[in-house]
């Protein structure tokens, strides 16, 4: 593969290759030898919550795989900080400066809109699994692996993302096909939830409490009293009221399920107590259980492919976000460390209670890429950034990914 980019000093397209580059340094063999060390962290890291990820760049070295060991040693030379993974970038086409800086702001948007569409489905799919919300984590995959092995072992989709195209092209294409899972995710949602409002309505309607009006003798109020509660199930407790009374009887009111009704009406009768304004219309209740059981169907009809959907499109939506967090790396890394492009993309998945620790181990290895950011990296102001103040920056290009893309609380 090649990357077509800007010779210094030159506004027309010039090529190499870093092929032979990468083949002489043992980028891609390093790759496979630590392979198996990722197999075996990851059956432990499975276990572990979903956790921040650091997606960042430094400039290459004589090789990728010097670039690579300097990193490795310096976040695990006292202490093991972090779980570093090589991040695989094609050759991908630079085009001109301000193409570069224009797609830089695009991007930041574009990474934004896939996040959120990403947690869209996830959120919902939760909702709409129920009481199997448990088992969500195990739905939400990638290319037929979970998200952690997916972005571990990242790789570019060629076929859907052609990297001859500009990258500007390659945007457009993330942005459309996110915008239409947008859409139709709007689309099957509405369906899906007026379905389920329609059927909760109905049995709030047929099943739901409603209160009773029922007149006591007063010799026998104490009765009432302590049974009204254990006449049938579904009577809420401590739901009687008197109401009104006279010398003989009282109005008491009580509060029960609509399906228990006529039941509670017939031992009312065995106890002496009479039910008032009480209509059994056997007609209307077996209409409206009918129309219930039609809906309970036409939702376990639609439930199905809803899911079958929601996961299939899970995946697409999250790498197509993926895809857009390795463009920004690219372009960012170009505008970082210039021409020509040389530059090693690394995961980073910190270790608990390390990240401060790896950030001044990390901001110390690279200080001499950037001396403002090592005088107070991650707190400083960026010129042309009116109004914002303590924007995350480093020497390195960094970005974070977080994958914890459902809110608990919801």
């Amino acid at each position: 593969m090649r990357h077509v980019y800007l010779a210094s000093g030159s506004p027309n397209f010039g090529i190499v290759t870093r092929n032979q580059e990468m083949q002489r340094s043992g980028f891609g063999r390093g790759a496979r030898r630590e392979s198996s060390q990722i197999q075996r962290h990851y059956k432990k890291q499975h276990l572990i919550k979903m956790a921040e990820y650091w997606l960042i760049s430094v400039p290459g070295e004589k090789t990728l795989q010097q670039s690579w060991e300097t990193l490795n040693n310096a976040t695990m030379r006292n202490q093991v900080l972090s779980t570093n993974y090589k991040f695989a970038i094609p050759d991908l086409k630079v085009g001109t400066l301000d193409v570069l800086v224009g797609l830089s702001d695009d991007m930041g948007k574009l990474d934004i809109y896939c996040e959120s569409v990403t947690r869209k489905i996830a959120q919902y799919l939760g909702e709409t699994l129920e009481d199997r919300s448990d088992k969500l984590q195990g739905n939400l995959q990638v290319n037929g692996v979970d998200m952690v092995t997916y972005l571990t072992r990242f790789q570019w989709d060629l076929a859907k993302y052609p990297i001859k195209q500009s990258l500007k092209n390659i945007a457009e294409i993330i942005g459309k096909q996110v915008s239409q899972i947008e859409t139709d995710l709007k689309t099957k949602a509405t369906a899906y939830n007026n379905l389920k409002g329609n059927l909760q309505n109905l049995e709030r309607k047929s099943y739901g409490k409603f209160t009773l009006l029922v007149v006591v003798p007063k010799n026998i109020i104490h009765d009432w009293q302590a049974k009204y509660e254990s006449l049938t199930d579904m009577v809420v407790p401590r739901s009687s009221r008197t109401l009104f009374e006279d010398d003989e009887n009282c109005l008491c009111s009580v509060t029960l399920f609509r399906k228990v009704a006529e039941d509670f009406r017939n031992r009312c009768r065995e106890n002496r107590f009479m039910v008032r304004d009480f209509t059994y219309n056997e007609k209307d209740i077996a209409d409206g259980k009918m129309e219930i059981s039609k809906l309970e169907d036409d939702k376990k009809k639609q439930y199905g492919p809803l899911v079958k959907w929601l996961k299939v499109n899970f995946g697409e939506a999250f790498s197509a976000w993926i895809h857009v967090k390795a463009l920004r790396i690219f372009v960012e890394s170009v505008l970082r460390y210039g021409l020509p492009v040389n530059f090693l993309a690394v995961l980073i998945q910190p270790h608990k209670k390390t990240t401060r620790k790896l950030r001044e181990v990390m901001n110390q290895l690279y200080a001499h890429l950037d001396s403002p950011a090592s005088q107070d990296a991650g707190q400083m102001e960026i010129p042309g950034l009116v109004g914002i103040s303590n924007v995350d920056y480093y020497p390195y290009v960094y970005y974070k990914i977080g994958l914890d893309l459902v809110d608990p609380l919801k």
